[in-house]
């Protein structure tokens, strides 16, 4: 098993949470996203895509982090990132998906740098779309969990593997987080986990 990476990816991110709960031995290759490293003819031979993570596994190549974790969590089930009855899952799917599908979506690097480039957006501009876009999913997220002391409980779901990379990047751009004391404990929780360490962007050998 290969998982192509950059450490400050928080889709990437998600992934190296989600091998370290489930204790699963992976090898790294790191693909600088600043360099272009994405755009290379032999790793568009991979992802056609273009972006990270891929996972490379039995003999072929999974893309985009929803799948991956998916095939994670069907492949190695203990421990469950999906716990729980239907009406569980269901719960831990929907916050991750405000994060997965609204929030990420419109503030990852491709995007930012389509409305700074293409479309000429100045960087104060392109700061506020990122920060209003962060808030909405935030603003929905906090109403959707309960801490006890992940969202969902006394153990980490998929739905902490989504808030704590939001967080972490959240902070880089100075999103202030002071109106989502639910959010805020559980990345607290989630800082304090020996996987979460592991899988943190500080701690990746490319983020030197």
């Amino acid at each position: 098993m290969r998982l192509h990476g950059y450490f400050r990816s928080t889709a990437a991110y998600r992934v190296r949470i989600a091998l370290a709960l489930k204790g699963i031995a992976c090898e790294r290759t790191y693909v600088n996203l600043l360099k272009g490293e994405q755009t290379a003819p032999a790793y568009r031979a991979l992802n056609p895509q273009g972006r990270v993570p891929l996972l490379e596994t039995d003999g072929f190549a999974i893309a985009q982090s929803p799948a991956i974790l998916e095939y994670l969590e069907e492949t190695h089930p203990e421990p469950p990132l999906l716990p729980g009855d239907a009406k569980s899952r269901a719960a831990i799917r929907a916050v991750s998906a405000v994060i997965g599908c609204d929030v990420h979506p419109l503030n990852n690097l491709a995007v930012l740098k389509y409305l700074t480039g293409s479309l000429g957006v100045s960087e104060e501009a392109k700061s506020a779309w990122y920060a209003h876009w962060v808030l909405e999913g935030f603003n929905a997220v906090e109403a959707m969990i309960a801490p006890a002391p992940f969202a969902f409980g006394a153990e980490p779901t998929m739905a902490d593997i989504y808030i704590a990379p939001q967080v972490y990047n959240a902070k880089r751009f100075d999103i202030p987080l002071d109106a989502y004391p639910r959010i805020r404990a559980v990345a607290a929780a989630c800082a304090a986990h020996p996987a979460f360490v592991t899988a943190a962007p500080e701690t990746q050998p490319d983020a030197a």
